[in-house]
């Protein structure tokens, strides 16, 4: 196994191993508040979405898993679908500024106009406070907060926790499913499922 794909995995499987210890919101709960600048500097907050569904999606350019769904178009497919449905998508980047995969706020902006990416907003939060309130770990690490304000999934965007893209047809997407079970007005029927990823790279405290 390549080296780089062998640290890849050790680093996704001690992030999924920390998530015992790792504080998080709890689904059934109200989401955390919270307020961060985007990309263009714009102050955006939870709030701001009350009476929406709002998808959260933890992003880092420098992860593989990241790199999966997003060179594949998956990760910009689901997005487009949710929005076309009036859910708000909010990507957040908790990458510390001095990891080494860090990137300021318009080099952000631009890698993501360049996976033709249009999130609702894209959130830079280098100090970690919005990912430590949701108990983010890896990236991609997805949420889903109702029109309420209550958390109603969390966990990975689907069922097969691999780098390989060939892996996204036969996986079950979880935050489709979840999106449409509750703009039927249904439970979701899955609401809680285990994030794969790399972790993220928070801050120092």
């Amino acid at each position: 196994m390549h080296s780089l794909t062998r640290r890849t995995l050790t680093a996704a499987a001690l992030a999924l191993a920390a998530g015992a210890a790792f504080g998080s919101a709890t689904v059934g709960q109200p989401a955390p508040a919270f307020t961060a600048t985007d990309t263009s500097g714009k102050t955006v907050s939870l709030a701001d979405f009350k009476g929406k569904h709002v998808v959260l999606e933890w992003v880092n350019p420098g992860c593989p898993y990241v790199v999966k769904h997003y060179g594949s178009g998956n990760m910009q497919g689901t997005q487009r679908e949710a929005m076309g449905k009036g859910v708000v998508w909010l990507s957040v980047n908790s990458t510390a500024t001095d990891a080494s995969d860090y990137r300021k706020p318009a080099d952000m902006a631009a890698w993501m106009q360049q996976q033709k990416a249009t999130p609702t907003a894209t959130l830079m939060d280098a100090d970690g406070t919005v990912g430590r309130a949701f108990g983010a770990r890896t990236t991609p690490h997805m949420y889903i907060i109702d029109p309420a304000g209550k958390l109603v999934y969390a966990g990975a965007i689907d069922s097969i926790p691999s780098p390989r893209p060939a892996d996204i047809a036969n996986a079950t997407n979880h935050v489709k499913v979840a999106l449409g079970e509750l703009l039927a007005g249904k439970p979701v029927s899955t609401p809680v499922t285990r994030p794969y990823g790399c972790s993220v790279k928070y801050s120092s405290m």
